[in-house]
């Protein structure tokens, strides 16, 4: 990693490193052949992570979180993204639109996921409302003082089952200049509340063992004190998770396309072929060139929207320049890396397989490169009233 760091920061890189190599990379292999982390080794690695004291590290000391900035959590993020999410996502970070938890709400929701005693799920998309939020199907109705909502969620992810879900329904229709739109609203539902039906959905071939889940509402029915925020303002909310959650998505891409560099350029000076190594072939060198310079355009932006986020300037249109470039560099990265292999790097053996399939779906979650292209682009077009 390239980068500027503060003392403070390679500290805090070594814990991680340290962290890593004694609690996650050994696990790795039988993660992804059995497709599950199984329970003992999570809360292990829950534990352990509790006391290096890098649980909750995303979250202001306020609350009893780590109270890491975000350039600090960008070094952190892009260390994680060299294993499988399905072992460091339970090194908890809990999602920061709990911070909109008030009153009796931090008792019953934030704090225990600060403390690792809940943990919660972000429940955005629908069968069929992906990225289009505003064809979303799921609502919630008043009756009296309480909601009844109704509705599906699936591909809401979490390393395990949940305690609550973070809901976003549809609670009404705003007339706005560009029409009717509908009113967006976040509630917090509990696993265990009647009429609400959670199960694992399908599994995915990238990073197995990180579960994937189903949510059903018949007639679920909510209190007032079941609203995170405010009635009407969840995809505000739902913002400050995504932009965020973007910018760390491009850099575990950073991450994991550094340990993939690692591993294709010692096999390319290892492996020998016409008598001499494979890496002094420009076919195979060129591709080793490619990658370190596009790894090194993608941490500076990482580095560049982070910085902007912690002066409260990043905009919707930096994050998804992170997300875009910074996945995409990693499809590349990896499809390298498995090609320079040969037929080996689609072998059991190597972890280069592993690591390509766990790259693909970064061009997926969070807001596939697609809807980041259109996000650049509106921000390109708005000033022309476009």
């Amino acid at each position: 990693m390239d980068i500027d760091l503060s003392h403070e920061q390679r500290m805090l890189l070594d814990t991680v490193r340290s962290f890593m190599e004694k609690e996650l990379y050994p696990h790795e292999e039988e993660v992804d052949r059995r497709g599950r982390v199984p329970p003992e080794l999570g809360r292990q690695i829950e534990e352990r992570a509790i006391a290096a004291g890098l649980y909750a590290a995303n979250l202001p000391e306020s609350v009893g979180g780590g109270g890491l900035d975000y350039r600090s959590m960008a070094v952190v993020e892009r260390e994680y993204g060299k294993t499988s999410h399905a072992l460091h996502a339970w090194i908890g970070r809990p999602t920061e639109i709990l911070l909109a938890c008030e009153g009796e709400q931090r008792e019953r929701y934030l704090l225990p996921c600060v403390r690792a005693e809940k943990r919660e799920l972000f429940a955005l998309t629908e069968p069929e409302a992906g990225s289009d939020i505003m064809s979303m199907k799921t609502a919630a109705r008043r009756d009296g003082d309480d909601w009844i909502l109704n509705g599906a969620k699936h591909f809401a992810s979490g390393p395990v089952m949940p305690d609550f879900a973070i809901v976003f329904a549809a609670t009404g229709v705003d007339d706005t200049p560009r029409g009717p739109r509908k009113r967006i609203t976040a509630f917090l539902v509990d696993v265990g509340e009647p009429g609400f039906d959670i199960a694992e959905g399908s599994r995915c071939v990238s990073y197995r063992g990180h579960h994937t889940f189903r949510l059903h509402f018949s007639d679920v029915r909510l209190g007032p004190g079941q609203i995170l925020g405010e009635e009407g303002l969840g995809l505000e909310l739902s913002g400050k998770w995504l932009g965020m959650g973007r910018v760390w998505v491009g850099a575990t891409c950073c991450g994991k396309a550094e340990r993939l560099l690692g591993l294709a350029t010692e096999w390319a000076a290892m492996r020998r072929q016409f008598g001499r190594p494979i890496g002094q072939f420009q076919a195979t060198g060129f591709k080793l060139a490619d990658t370190a310079v596009e790894l090194r355009a993608a941490d500076l932006l990482v580095m560049h929207t982070v910085d902007k986020a912690d002066r409260g300037r990043m905009t919707d249109a930096d994050a998804a320049m992170v997300k875009l470039y910074c996945s995409e560099m990693l499809g590349r990265a990896a499809d390298h890396a498995v090609q320079i292999h040969g037929g080996m790097g689609l072998m059991e053996e190597l972890p280069v397989q592993r690591l390509w399939r766990d790259a693909r779906l970064e061009r997926i979650w969070d807001g596939t490169s697609e809807i980041q292209r259109h996000i650049i682009t509106r921000s390109i077009l708005r000033p022309f009233g476009a």
